[in-house]
C-alpha cells in the first residue's frame, strides 16, 4: 500500500510488511516490527510524517522491486514528502525494528542487523538526521506515533 493522504486528520493508517505512507498532524500510523525495519520522517514542526515497513534491504536483481525493498520504499517515501512540499534532508528521521527473531539460531549477524544497518547508512548517506533508533535485540517492536506528537511510542516485546 501506498497512500498519499489529503488533509483530513484523525485517520489510522497501520502499516503492514511493504507499505509506504505519508500522512498530516493528528493522523496515526502503527506498525509491528520483528526482523523488518520502520523508518519515520517527519518535517521539524512535526505537521507531516511518512512511515515505511522495510522487509528487504538487499534488493534482487532478477527481480521487480516493490516498497518492500528498502531502496524502494525510501524514494517512495522521499517523493511523497515532496508532493508535500517537504525536502526529505531537512526531515528528522526515527528508525526502529530489526531484531533477532529466532535468537537459538541466529547467534551472530541475522537479518534483522542487516536490515537496521542499510537503513541508519542510506540515511547518513542521504544527509537525514536520524534523532532516535531503537534497533536490534530479540524483541519484536509495536510502534505508534501520531503526527504531532513529539516522538513515536515503541513497545518491545522479548523474544525467548
Amino acid at each position: 500500500m501506498i497512500a498519499d493522504t489529503d488533509t483530513a486528520t484523525g485517520c489510522v493508517h497501520i502499516l503492514h510488511p511493504g507499505d509506504v505512507v505519508c500522512a498530516h498532524r493528528g493522523d496515526r500510523l502503527d506498525t509491528l516490527l520483528g526482523s523488518c525495519v520502520a523508518i519515520l520522517l517527519t518535517d521539524p514542526h512535526h505537521t507531516v510524517g511518512a512511515m515505511c515497513h522495510i522487509v528487504h534491504s538487499n534488493a534482487r536483481s532478477n527481480a521487480r522491486q516493490t516498497t518492500a525493498h528498502a531502496s524502494t520504499a525510501l524514494a517512495t517515501m522521499y517523493q511523497l514528502l515532496r508532493r508535500q512540499g517537504f525536502a526529505p534532508q531537512l526531515c528528522k528521521a526515527y528508525v526502529y525494528g530489526g531484531g533477532n527473531m529466532f535468537p537459538a539460531l541466529a547467534t551472530t549477524s541475522h537479518v534483522g542487523d542487516v536490515n537496521a544497518s542499510w537503513a541508519l547508512q542510506a540515511l547518513q548517506h542521504d544527509r537525514v538526521d536520524v534523532i532516535e533508533h531503537d534497533l536490534g535485540g530479540n524483541a519484536y517492536r509495536r510502534v505508534a506515533w501520531t503526527i504531532g506528537s513529539t516522538r513515536p511510542k515503541v513497545e518491545a516485546v522479548r523474544v525467548n
